[in-house]
């Protein structure tokens, strides 16, 4: 077997690349340069080229590959696609060898279609994650890859035919680039192994893209993995804009360690003093962030000063016997600061999750380094607890990524560890709901998340179906346990309520009252726990009160089918978290309603929402409901002073983090770009109308309040489009992976 050699451009993702390979191969190095590779097993280069210029970056690939000829070549890419793509893949393909795109990274939600990334169901450039670049984000591979690239396109439907070899090998040629579509883990599979028929191709994609291509070499034998010891004192550095670094941070030092913020000006003018961090680590473990604005044209200068300071600590440590452990998040700042310590080689040994990749210096130092967004908010804890008391890390007899074939039995199947049964309401007939939801059935994730039954009409789904045409299996069911859940199948509860002759687009009192009838009987299954979650499709609200129906919507009818007095509507999207005080009532009745209990408890249910989903400290922003939230009694009559800060005030008492009433024009958009966790609207407009600007794609209604969980589309029945095969189904996509991860988390409103 060949050699193998992967380029990085900056230092967590290098590592987050080996970690593929430690269940597979003792030869593992990690190099910070370019330099010679390992004459057999696994070398990975950081170049550290991020942020370097082009021409820099394209001549550090350029002396990998000179000295790597005869070995494998991945180019691990950043999964957003920022830094010098363009110039490094230009590189690759110089001498005329084929190049293989494939920059999904499905584990984080991000996927590629048509050429486009998408993260979490939303459009790479329609994110605000490129907002710490110099620069607006590509809108499409090709844009990145620079107008001189000679590129072609590869389909899902192809990367899953069985020939993609035979697809692949022509558009291969002449040292073109091929962009691959990507939603699963097994469509790396498939890229990789076509791959290995094509002379001298060389991949390019993210970690996962590694972790394929590791899945596919054979297992070195024996594998053998150093026994680690407990971490005597850890020093965690926070190098990362990311919001989510925030709340990780808040977990961490609540849970004993010790945090110093490092304000982001005097660490530019280096006039920090390390004597604090010192004295902190005599106590044990401690946590360094940095405050203050940082303006993107200095992240740069910040991780080097950040460096410098990490340095001078470490520093202070020299006489002691052994060195201080690092957990560096952030490829900027890890690879600054492993610089300035001088350390140019690392042997990684453990990935602690995904991501999170335990090394070893030449001193016997640990250092974990993480991607700055990847993890959850108790990633900083989990890295810290396993350095305190690490488990064993001795490999398997055989690699956990080996798959069982057709006739052996999964251990992991889903009999064991059952995937959450989830009733999905058809909604109108008449709207979109079906076309929507024959995909959104049928996704790769959908089946990996949980167990979808459709409780509505069997053959609208099939007429749907056919005008996607889309071949499916739509099976009648009469109970959710008389389920199969086989790839191209769909399981119905029929209740057989439309005519064959339901017209597309438009408005039916029949098409309302069965849309009723399929709430109804999935409330029913979810009040005896037969299903787990209810998703709903969207239903039209003419067409249920023209059948005698007479509720304003979903909301109010599951809270009517329950029995719950109260209930609260939250729209959540990538970029935004709203709940609503009032919803579908008129405005001037809508300001008669809003009361301080009303508030209060609409507060009460987000936070506790956000609490019970992983956020153990939500900040959150209650909008006034005058222009600039009254200007102090400038506009209205007081209604903020009377209806909305007596209930602020008694929550702030109880520690809840909440503010306001602030002007709706400002709320949303610090919300947008991560200052509040949810905003609380005080009615249907002020809430949805931004919802619907930042993020209706992939937006999703959840119900609070109910004693079951029930997740929605955040978009109507759209009968203007229906029946033609052109409905999105990202937004159902969206709502059925939500409603697998809250009811399989503790999140039930109360």
């Amino acid at each position: 077997m060949k050699p193998l050699v992967i380029i990085a451009d900056d230092l967590s993702g290098a590592a987050e690349s080996a970690a593929g390979f430690l269940l597979r191969s003792s030869g593992i190095s990690l190099r910070l340069g370019p330099g010679e590779p390992d004459e057999s097993g696994v070398t990975v280069f950081d170049l550290h080229s991020r942020r370097s210029d082009p021409t820099r970056a394209s001549r550090d690939v350029r002396s990998v590959l000179q000295s790597s000829a005869g070995s494998e070549i991945v180019k691990k890419i950043d999964s957003l696609l920022r830094g010098n793509v363009a110039a490094e893949v230009a590189e690759l393909s110089l001498d005329g060898s084929p190049v293989i795109v494939a920059a999904g990274l499905p584990r984080q939600g991000r996927t590629v279609r048509g050429g486009v990334v998408f993260v979490e169901g939303v459009a790479l450039h329609a994110t605000d994650l490129w907002r710490a670049e110099l620069m607006p984000p590509p809108r499409s591979i090709a844009e990145a890859l620079g107008p001189s690239a000679i590129t072609s396109g590869v389909s899902l439907a192809d990367i899953r035919s069985g020939r993609l070899g035979q697809v692949l090998l022509p558009t291969s040629e002449g040292g073109s680039v091929v962009i691959c579509d990507v939603e699963t883990e097994d469509d790396l599979d498939l890229i990789v192994a076509a791959a290995q028929q094509i002379p001298q191709a060389r991949l390019v994609g993210t970690s996962a893209l590694a972790a394929a291509v590791a899945r596919i070499r054979t297992v070195q034998s024996p594998i053998v993995r150093p026994s680690l010891r407990d971490s005597r004192c850890t020093l965690v550095v926070v190098g990362t804009a990311d919001v989510s670094a925030r709340d990780q941070v808040a977990l961490l030092r609540d849970a004993g360690t010790r945090h110093i913020e490092v304000n982001s000006a005097e660490l530019l003018a280096h006039s920090l003093d390390p004597v604090p961090i010192l004295n902190a680590l005599e106590q044990g473990s401690v946590v360094v962030s940095v405050s203050g604005p940082v303006v993107p044209s200095d992240s740069v200068h910040l991780a080097k000063a950040l460096a410098e300071l990490i340095g001078a600590v470490d520093e202070g440590f020299a006489g002691d016997e052994h060195p201080i452990d690092l957990v560096l998040t952030g490829g900027e700042t890890a690879r600054s600061v492993l610089d300035h310590l001088r350390i140019d080689n690392l042997s990684p040994v453990h990935e602690i999750e995904h991501g999170a990749v335990l090394s070893v210096d030449h001193t016997g130092r640990y250092i974990v380094t993480r991607p700055g967004s990847f993890g959850d908010v108790h990633s900083l804890c989990s890295i810290t607890e396993f350095l305190a008391h690490p488990t064993s890390v001795a490999a398997p007899d055989s690699p956990p990524s080996v798959k069982p074939s057709d006739n052996e039995v999964n251990p992991m199947s889903i009999e064991s560890t059952p995937l959450p049964l989830i009733a999905v309401t058809m909604g109108d007939g008449a709207g979109v709901g079906p076309e929507v939801i024959v995909p959104a059935l049928l996704d790769d994730e959908t089946r990996k998340r949980c167990r979808p039954v459709v409780v509505g009409d069997a053959k609208r789904l099939r007429l749907a179906a056919e005008v996607l045409g889309i071949d499916v299996d739509v099976v009648a069911v009469e109970e959710i346990k008389d389920a199969e859940f086989i790839d191209g199948r769909i399981n119905v509860i029929d209740l057989d309520l439309l005519p064959d002759d339901l017209a597309w687009g438009e408005l039916s009192a029949v098409a309302g009252d069965a849309a009723y009838q399929y709430i109804r009987v999935a409330s029913e299954l979810a009040v005896r726990g037969e299903v787990q979650s209810i998703c709903t499709a969207p239903l039209n609200k003419e067409a249920l009160h023209a059948a005698g129906h007479i509720f304003p919507g979903h909301t109010e009818l599951l809270a009517h089918l329950t029995g719950t007095e109260e209930v609260s509507m939250m729209l959540s999207t990538p970029k935004l978290k709203v709940i609503h005080v009032t919803t579908h009532i008129g405005l001037l009745d809508a300001v008669a309603r809003i009361e301080p209990g009303l508030v209060e408890r609409t507060i009460r249910r987000g936070h506790e929402a956000l609490v019970r989903t992983g956020n153990s400290s939500p900040k959150i922003g209650v909008c006034g409901i005058n222009p600039h939230a009254g200007e102090n009694g400038l506009f209205g009559y007081g209604e903020e002073e009377q209806k909305i800060i007596p209930a602020v005030e008694l929550l702030k008492a109880e520690g809840i983090d909440v503010h306001g009433p602030l002007p709706a024009d400002t709320a949303f958009f610090l919300a947008g770009r991560g200052d509040y966790d949810l905003i609380v609207a005080m009615y249907h407009d002020q809430g949805h109308g931004p919802v619907k600007v930042l993020g209706i794609e992939a937006g999703v209604n959840i119900t609070v309040g109910l004693p079951v969980i029930r997740t929605s589309v955040d978009h109507g029945t759209a009968f203007d489009i229906a029946g033609k095969g052109i409905a999105e189904a990202g937004s159902m996509v969206e709502a059925l992976r939500q409603a697998a991860e809250l009811a399989t988390s503790t999140f039930v409103s109360k």
